[in-house]
């Protein structure tokens, strides 16, 4: 790959990764749009690897104090601390995890296409600017197994390309009435075993390709993406305490609204 490449499409998955603007979609339409050769699965993978590092130092200290709790509630057979939150988190994954092995080469195969990738990118910024009206005031404490679960399924649609993960996992929080900041927490708890699991599988597909992986490429690609992420994620918080999800929402319509007219509009200029 191309330094300028690997540069501008390690930015774009980590600045969207983790906000609601679908980081998938962005990584299918940047080459789409730049007429560019597709990264690949590799490369994908190590982008994925740069976030999770990223979002993992983010929360170091809260996933220990979370541990903590969990192995303590295990040892004393009750809840103890924030011990539910980690269960809820576990239960919130499960949903995205039967989808994906259900799904996940039929999304793969008939969902990545620029029509159905804008469509999406408007349906679900309306609907997260209507969420977000309804945020409340609750807070983590507040995510029960059954909340976790509801979430989760959410997160579960964000595998066809333009919902967004972090988007829609963090519409589902607002609309049950937890708080912006508390909706992105958990939205973020949320994808360090998403990325694992998702990551884990795509590795082992790379690992079976016989030829030589471009390790470099790789490497820049992760740290780009790590560093990215991680001052995104700094950045996105802090402005969740002054300011709702409106820009996000804005930019969604607008990035939907040029998407249809591309590939939709654009395509059928052509065949006239």
């Amino acid at each position: 790959m191309e330094l300028s490449h690997i540069i501008v499409l390690a930015l774009v998955q980590g600045i969207s990764e983790f906000l609601p603007v679908s980081s998938s979609a962005h990584l299918v339409l940047v080459p789409k749009l730049l007429g560019w050769a597709d990264q690949g699965l590799a490369f994908d993978v190590a982008v994925h690897v740069g976030t999770l590092v990223a979002i993992l130092i983010y929360f170091k200290d809260r996933i220990a104090a979370l541990l903590r709790d969990f192995f303590a509630s295990i040892a004393q057979k009750r809840a103890v601390g924030q011990s539910t939150l980690v269960w809820a988190t576990g239960f919130g994954t499960i949903p995205v995890g039967l989808f994906g092995l259900a799904f996940g080469d039929f999304i793969e195969q008939y969902a990545r296409n620029g029509a159905l990738i804008a469509i999406m990118t408007i349906v679900f910024g309306l609907i997260l600017g209507f969420a977000d009206k309804k945020s409340g005031a609750k807070d983590e404490a507040a995510i029960t197994i059954k909340i976790a679960l509801i979430i989760g399924l959410a997160q579960a649609i964000a595998l066809i390309p333009g919902v967004s993960r972090s988007g829609v996992t963090m519409t589902a929080a607002l609309m049950l009435g937890f708080s912006r900041t508390a909706s992105a927490n958990f939205s973020f708890l949320l994808s360090i075993p998403v990325i694992v699991l998702a990551g884990g599988l795509e590795a082992l597909k790379v690992f079976k390709i016989p030829d030589s992986l471009p390790w470099s490429d790789l490497a820049i690609g992760a740290a780009i993406s790590g560093v990215s992420a991680y001052l995104c994620v700094r950045l996105f918080m802090a402005m969740l305490q002054r300011i709702s999800m409106m820009p996000f929402v804005i930019y969604r319509l607008v990035l939907g609204v040029f998407l249809l007219f591309r590939f939709l509009v654009g395509n059928f200029a052509l065949i006239i």
